[in-house]
């Protein structure tokens, strides 16, 4: 990446090269298995590198009708819709939008099927067979008492009208053997209803694009299924696997405050508003440069190791993170880079304290930062009324 220096702070900034690595990968494996992979909205949203993606993908997923209409619009094809509950309002809007739409529950599938009947659109039903790996319960889609999908016990031998799918989502940047124990669940709960579909729905959290992930066994793994039930379309709708350490978050240091032996560096940006993943699950980004410590060292650390924590610049309390190594004394002015902010925290930032919300940025290959929006103060205003 060009010089810290010469990007405005602060910035999100997506790589156009580490980008196209990935999807050159995610295409590979839809080749090769004979797949559809699509792109979840609900990960990465930033409608002017679809460009990028189109040469690589044909579709999307959506889970409101803002994504859906994104997709029409700005992806240039119709989106595969998942939402827990359609409403009269907005399901209108995502027969317009959508070419597959999956009902979360057969109430919904009862009350909106008349107005898909007809339709140049696929219907489905989200099942849940019951089986995650997903530890944290707050990203859990099968957790007891699960507000998503249909068991099997629920499901009529004879599927209802116009049911052509099902959905599964059971995983959260999860391996691929991790989907093969789901798979295992999925098929022992739901097989006896595959001769009656036509498209089978493995849902999103399949990190691909990591580095430690085994591609070749995924492959394999979706040649068998296919091999298994040749009838069915198989569609992966990941998000995180497509932006996967695309790009960092871009910030400077404003000031350097110490209380009780803790010194903080107070940032451009905040933890609450622009890297809200960070507290949510919580985990501890990668700081460039910097040596990731236990929270609590920050505590015990001496002047000269240069530990800190870093901080946020809304007046949350909690609006900070954990113990940082550096190799220099942090003074204002300091660039921090926070990397792999691109997927997830984007979509999830707010204009809370009615904090500067960072440009977004795409840094070609060919080294031109080209900066795709500076927010302004009429954003913060207009979202406020």
């Amino acid at each position: 990446m060009k010089d810290m220096n010469q990007i405005p702070s602060p910035c999100y900034v997506m790589e156009e090269e580490l980008l196209r690595k990935n999807l050159s990968l995610i295409k590979h494996v839809a080749d090769t298995a004979g797949v559809e992979i699509i792109l979840a909205f609900k990960a990465f949203a930033m409608w002017k590198s679809f460009p990028i993606f189109r040469e690589y993908i044909h579709s999307t997923t959506a889970s409101s009708e803002y994504e859906a209409r994104l997709a029409f619009e700005e992806f240039g094809s119709k989106a595969h819709a998942y939402s827990p509950a359609y409403t009269e309002q907005n399901f209108p809007l995502f027969l317009k939008y959508c070419s597959h739409i999956t009902f979360n529950s057969l109430s919904q599938y009862e009350r909106f099927y008349p107005m898909a009947k007809g339709k140049p659109v696929s219907c489905g039903i989200r099942v849940n067979p019951e089986y995650s790996e997903v530890e944290v319960e707050l990203y859990n889609p099968c957790a007891p008492g699960t507000r998503f999908g249909v068991t099997s016990d629920l499901l009529p031998e004879r599927l209802p009208e116009g049911i052509e799918g099902f959905h599964c989502h059971c995983h959260c940047e999860s391996s691929s053997y991790e989907l093969e124990r789901t798979l295992a669940h999925i098929e022992e709960k739901f097989s006896r209803w595959f001769p009656q579909l036509k498209w089978l729905n493995l849902g999103g959290g399949h990190l691909m694009t990591r580095k430690d992930y085994d591609v070749d066994h995924l492959i394999r793994l979706l040649q068998d299924l296919k091999s298994r039930y040749p009838h069915l379309m198989i569609v992966l709708e990941p998000g995180s696997a497509f932006a996967w350490q695309t790009g960092p978050l871009v910030s400077s240091v404003v000031d350097v405050v110490e209380s009780r032996g803790i010194r903080t560096a107070i940032l451009d940006v905040s933890f609450t508003c622009h890297m809200p993943d960070c507290l949510e699950m919580p985990y501890q980004p990668r700081v460039r440069g910097a040596e990731s410590l236990p929270p609590e060292a920050v505590k015990n650390a001496a002047p000269e190791n240069h530990v800190y924590r870093l901080g946020g610049n809304s007046c949350l309390s909690g609006d900070y993170m954990g113990s940082w190594k550096f190799d220099h004394e942090l003074q204002a002015g300091d660039r921090i880079v926070f990397e792999d902010m691109i997927h997830y925290t984007m979509v999830k930032t707010t204009m809370f304290n009615g904090i500067h919300h960072p440009s977004v940025a795409l840094l070609h290959t060919g080294g031109e930062l080209e900066i795709y929006r500076t927010f302004r103060y009429e954003d913060y205003r207009d979202r406020m009324c």
